[in-house]
């Protein structure tokens, strides 16, 4: 793509959208995205032959992904510096980048740290999958991290206006709080349930369907969703200690009878 073919924000043309990653949640981005405006997406792991994009999506090296005006990173935590790099060179005054990790504090450090001075970084979580998301993202929830520059606020306005998502806006800290219980419990039931199947489908309650309902949009996510969650949220692990010691007193109370005698 020759330079000039990506345009900046307000100068009356339609912007440009780089998108570093097309695995599943990249292209659910791109379904979504790519009616309003071009993407020119990289993924070094894809065939550039690669057939069946979504409308509006154009494969490419990661120099002419870096160039558009807003760069999204859809990759999981370990791979952001890799990328960062290969795009670092290209990125122009005044463009914004924003990553869709599952956990925000460590990736606001890392984009904090590598990204130039000359770009807004932002953090955002869809609190969603392409599970979850397979009827539409209207009412699902989006978190957005200020961190670099003023464009967080527009942000969660054009996500609240244009796709009737909850836009939640929050500090890194503040997300990483409250997702190790929220998606880190989650997660965490869920695998132990997987492990326990076949489950029940059929003789089943409201409340079991609700609980299979949500093995079973986390139960496809890639390996390192679950592990990012788990291992690189820093409050994490103390969830999942309480979690496993209340646990442990719960199933010690069922071994006793009421007056605490061993049954």
């Amino acid at each position: 793509m020759r330079e000039g073919k990506t345009r900046r924000p307000g100068k009356g043309s339609q912007i440009a959208i780089g998108l570093i990653g097309f695995g599943a949640f990249g292209r659910l981005v791109a379904a979504h995205l790519g009616p309003l405006a071009p993407i020119f997406a990289h993924d070094p792991a894809l065939d550039p032959a690669t057939r069946d994009l979504p409308k509006g999506v154009t494969l490419c090296d990661a120099a002419t992904a870096g160039a558009c005006d807003l760069v999204v990173l859809a990759m999981p935590v370990p791979q952001l510096s890799a990328a960062i790099a290969a795009i670092r060179p290209h990125l122009r005054p005044g463009a914004t980048v924003l990553d869709v990790c599952s956990v925000k504090a460590l990736p606001a450090q890392i984009m904090g740290d590598e990204l130039p001075a000359h770009v807004d970084i932002i953090g955002t979580h869809p609190m969603f999958g392409p599970q979850s998301a397979r009827g539409g993202v209207k009412g699902l929830k989006i978190v957005i991290c200020p961190i670099r520059g003023d464009g967080a606020r527009p942000l969660a306005a054009f996500l609240r206006k244009t796709f009737g998502l909850q836009a939640i806006l929050a500090t890194p800290e503040e997300h990483d709080r409250q997702a190790a219980m929220v998606q880190g419990l989650t997660h965490l039931i869920a695998k132990v349930l997987v492990e326990m199947e076949p489950l029940p489908r059929h003789m089943t309650t409201a409340s079991f369907d609700l609980l299979l309902r949500a093995v079973d949009m986390v139960r496809h996510d890639a390996p390192e969703v679950f592990y990012a969650i788990e291992r690189m949220n820093p409050y994490a692990p103390d969830v999942r200690r309480r979690f496993f010691a209340l646990a442990a007193e719960l199933a010690e109370s069922l071994e006793k009878n009421g007056d605490g005698r061993s049954a």
